[in-house]
C-alpha cells in the first residue's frame, strides 16, 4: 500500500489536533483546583454509545445573589439584622441564572454573573424552590463512562451519597477525575474495570 503526500500530511495535522486537546486536558488535570462535589443521577437523552453516567454536580450558591431579592428568605438576628449564613429559596418556580465557578475552602462555588455582563462566559445555576442556597445545581451535566459490566453506582441505599472528584479549568464545564461513595459518613472510592 502506497501513501500520497497529501495523506500523511493529512495525518499529521490530525495528530497534531488531537494531541493537542490531550495535551490541554492533561495540563488543565495538573493546574487547575480540583474539588469533591456531591452529584445527582440525571436521566440523559444523548445519542452516544457507550456506558455511562450522567451526572449534576450541586454547587454552593451562599456568596453568590440571586436576579431578585424577592426569590430568597434570609435568616434573621435576634435583633432583626440578616445573618450572613446563607439563604433558603422562596420562589414557586425554578431560579435561573449564569454565574462564574471557582473553588474556595474545597468547595465548587457558585458566583452570578449581572446581567448587565452578557458577553462573560459562565455556567447556568439553578435554584430550586424551599432549598438552601449552599444546595443549587449546574444545568449541565457531567458525564462519567464506565465499564460495560460494572454495577450503576447511581442506586443509592438510605444514608448513601454519590460524589465526583472534578477539575474546575478557567473556563468550561467541570471535568470529572473519579467517583466515590459516601455511606454514613464513610468513604468508598469507586473504581470501574
Amino acid at each position: 500500500m502506497k501513501f500520497s503526500k497529501t495523506s500523511i500530511v493529512l495525518l499529521l495535522i490530525q495528530l497534531a489536533l488531537v494531541s493537542s486537546i490531550a495535551a490541554k486536558y492533561l495540563y488543565q488535570r495538573r493546574s487547575c483546583p480540583r474539588v469533591w462535589v456531591q452529584a445527582a443521577a440525571y436521566d440523559p437523552n444523548l445519542p452516544m454509545r457507550g456506558r455511562y453516567l450522567s451526572l449534576q454536580l450541586t454547587v454552593d450558591g451562599c456568596q453568590s445573589t440571586l436576579p431578585s431579592a424577592l426569590h430568597a428568605i434570609f435568616p434573621r438576628n435576634s435583633d432583626g439584622t440578616t445573618r450572613k449564613a446563607g439563604f433558603h429559596i422562596i420562589r414557586q418556580g425554578a431560579v435561573h441564572f449564569r454565574a462564574k465557578l471557582k473553588v474556595e475552602n474545597n468547595r465548587l462555588l457558585a458566583i452570578r454573573i449581572p446581567e448587565a455582563d452578557q458577553s462573560s462566559k459562565g455556567m447556568n445555576v439553578t435554584a430550586w424552590p424551599d432549598s438552601s442556597c449552599d444546595a443549587m445545581r449546574l444545568d449541565q451535566p457531567v458525564d462519567f463512562y464506565i465499564a460495560e459490566h460494572a454495577a450503576d453506582p447511581t442506586r443509592l441505599q438510605p444514608g448513601q451519597e454519590l460524589w465526583m472528584e472534578v477539575t474546575v479549568p478557567p473556563q468550561g464545564p467541570p471535568r470529572p477525575l473519579q467517583l466515590a461513595l459516601k455511606d454514613n459518613g464513610a468513604w468508598k472510592p469507586l473504581a470501574f474495570q
